[in-house]
């Protein structure tokens, strides 16, 4: 791997595979499967059903296999501190901070004052809030977390 270049998805599977001591043939589907499986779903918006059909796994393995796929690639990501330094560093005047609502229909939890936590008033409809930190160029360079555990 060349120096600066970031680790494939299915590479970083791997290591939290091992990480976890998962014997090999343990899974329905390797690493590089389930690292098509998460990158369509965020490239095409495929549903979890179509990917389950696709990969021969049930709805909840797609389910879980999505879930582990998203913890990892959120693991590796820089924080805002890094991403700033990386600016910094690279000499950009600015940065850009955009944001999206990712529709879903899958989520809902009540807040404190009995509001559903997962509803966009603005979009009219369920969704997490997905930022992203980028460089003048639009190159995405840190994803703010939300404070907390």
């Amino acid at each position: 791997m060349s120096a600066g270049r970031p680790p494939s998805l299915a590479r970083l599977l791997r290591g939290h595979r091992e990480q976890l001591g998962t014997r090999k043939g343990t899974r329905a589907l390797g690493v590089f499967k389930q690292a098509v499986l998460v990158l369509r779903w965020f490239v095409d918006g495929t549903r979890l059903v179509q990917l389950a059909r696709d990969n021969g796994i049930s709805v909840p393995t797609a389910y879980r296999y999505l879930h582990e796929g998203l913890t990892v690639l959120a693991d590796h990501a820089p924080d805002l501190s890094t991403a700033l330094e990386r600016a910094v560093a690279a000499g950009y005047t600015h940065l850009n901070l955009d944001g999206t609502v990712i529709r879903t229909d899958r989520v809902a939890a009540a807040g404190p004052n009995g509001a559903d936590l997962w509803w966009s008033g603005k979009h009219k409809h369920h969704g997490g809030n997905v930022q992203v930190t980028a460089a003048p160029d639009g190159w995405p360079l840190g994803f703010p977390r939300p404070p907390g555990p």
